[in-house]
């Protein structure tokens, strides 16, 4: 009788974006024996599936991954005018065939469950057996619509994010864009010169700086975000921290009066919006007509195949010290919370392999 030997790996990471591939090449060069699991059919990430418009001219800075840096933007007219969707992508596949990443897809994982001292990592593929994970799945396989009264009544085309292709799908029409964060701003800023009208409409009152973004805001950003994770609260965007600035490509639209904030609405009609009378206080009218809206509200961490680990806390986020989860040590989260942006994401990969390094050591037997 044969025996079948199932390979245990010491790692899995789950996530081929750029906390995925930080984290693995930093285990690459601990001699950690992993894998990469990525359910995307190609490389690139999230940035694959940004919409067509988004530019590398409008990109907020993108970090270098480790010891490779972003390739020289020499597009045409003007320069930095290359889809980012295409040219990250590029970057990622370079950079995966460089540090020869063994990274499989499309492998889409469903779950993960501890089998005693092992983790069996279940995918609709097949399943694995590792000593530790890395979680590195991000936010944009978890797009978050909030409910409003009405919602199911407007007749407008209504869409996130993620389904947003190019401006000139609203031109003409009468759009509103709801939502605070940094793709709003943007693509208010691409839409407003082609719409008959724009209504931005937020939660809270955005948060606007007036210097520019520099590294000691980001890592007070990072600090003030790393305290939440810690606690076990749900994690915060960097950018609900830093505030942001309106770039020179988005002054048309300032000067249309895109950034003209409102108050959310009480409800939503059949054809438009309803703004309760004490909130408008400009004199504008109580009812906008729209024909679109665009929820720009964020997304959610993807960590529902996590669930069978009983990760969260009584706050309803995942407790770190550092990138570990502090309920179960095998168990690394990055691209979550504070390692939630580009240099974030190479700082928790690195941080993330040296806690699994240390994790295994601390479990070999005592000769």
């Amino acid at each position: 009788m044969v025996e079948h030997i199932v390979e245990i790996f010491d790692n899995i990471v789950i996530g081929a974006g750029q906390a995925g591939l930080s984290t693995s090449f930093h285990l690459s060069r601990l001699g950690i024996n992993h894998v990469v699991l990525d359910a995307n059919d190609h490389p690139g990430g999230a940035w694959q599936h940004r919409w067509e418009s988004l530019t590398m001219r409008d990109v907020h800075g993108v970090a270098a991954l480790p010891d490779m840096a972003v390739p020289d933007l020499t597009g045409s007219a003007p320069a930095g005018g290359e889809p980012a969707r295409e040219f990250m992508a590029d970057y990622f596949d370079e950079y995966e065939q460089r540090f020869a990443l063994s990274v499989l897809r499309p492998v889409r994982v469903s779950g993960v469950e501890s089998t005693g001292e092992l983790l069996r990592v279940t995918a609709d593929s097949g399943s694995w057996l590792t000593r530790t994970i890395v979680n590195a799945t991000g936010t944009w396989g978890q797009p978050f619509i909030p409910y409003y009264p009405g919602v199911e009544k407007f007749r407008g085309r209504q869409l996130h994010t993620v389904d947003y292709t190019s401006p000139e799908d609203f031109a003409g029409k009468r759009v509103l864009v709801v939502g605070a964060g940094g793709s709003a701003i943007q693509l208010l800023g691409e839409i407003a010169p082609l719409a008959a009208a724009t209504v931005w409409a937020t939660r809270r009152p955005p948060v606007w700086r007036t210097e520019p973004f520099d590294a000691d805001v980001g890592r007070a950003a990072v600090a003030l975000v790393e305290e939440r994770v810690r606690q076990g609260l749900p994690p915060q965007s960097i950018v609900s921290v830093t505030g942001s600035i309106l770039r020179e490509q988005e002054q048309a639209a300032k000067d249309l009066g895109a950034y003209d904030r409102r108050p959310m609405f009480e409800h939503l009609e059949a054809d438009g919006a309803r703004w309760a009378d004490s909130s408008t206080g400009s004199g504008k009218a109580v009812f906008e007509p729209l024909d679109a809206i665009i929820w720009a509200t964020g997304f959610r961490p993807v960590i529902s195949h996590l669930a069978p680990l009983h990760l969260r806390g009584p706050h309803g986020g995942i407790q770190l010290e550092r990138t570990t989860a502090v309920v179960d040590p095998r168990v690394q989260l990055v691209g979550y919370g504070p390692s939630a942006s580009t240099i974030g994401a190479n700082r928790g990969g690195r941080v993330a392999a040296v806690a699994v390094k240390e994790y295994l050591a601390s479990q070999l037997p005592v000769s």
